[in-house]
């Protein structure tokens, strides 16, 4: 009667320790890493960013990307291009406010692959000229018009 017992919460224990794996990896196992080369990319990010941690997130993604398929000037390009709330975080009355933000984006354009680009018709509406804005930020006349030339007229890939 002991061995039947002990054979029965050894059987218990394995199918306990066992159903825990499986919730531990889930119950398909462990994912697959896959590396892959990529290379020089040609992209437009199109940016609306409603809060600073949208467009952190959208400068860390373009950093990233830049980082892993090279910083070629030849084959490589990544523009941002600005035309939402976020214009304001790019005036010069706001450099202090949004300091850390705005040298790490101008740092992604030296010697760089990256640009930034601002709507002028989104930086009017927000009360900005050109004079007002970072000078490493390129003003062009409308965002969604110079997202769709990219796109058609230079082959860009779109990301949001």
């Amino acid at each position: 009667m002991f061995s039947k017992k002990l054979q029965t919460g050894f059987i218990i224990f394995m199918l306990v320790a066992m159903h825990s794996q499986v919730f531990a990896q889930g119950p398909w196992g462990k994912a697959q890493k896959t590396n892959i080369k990529y290379h020089p990319q040609k992209v437009v990010y199109d940016v609306a960013a409603s809060s600073i941690n949208e467009l952190v997130h959208v400068i860390d993604r373009v950093s990233s990307l830049n980082n892993l398929t090279g910083n070629d000037p030849f084959e490589s390009s990544i523009i941002i291009v600005l035309h939402g709330p976020e214009v304001k975080y790019f005036a010069h009355k706001n450099y202090q406010k949004y300091k850390v933000l705005i040298d790490r984006a101008q740092s992604l354009t030296v010697g760089s692959t990256i640009k930034f680009k601002m709507g002028q018709l989104t930086a009017k509406w927000y009360g900005f000229e050109p004079e007002n804005i970072h000078g490493f930020i390129e003003l062009i006349p409308m965002g969604d018009a110079e997202i769709i030339r990219l796109q058609i007229e230079e082959n860009y890939a779109y990301m949001r």
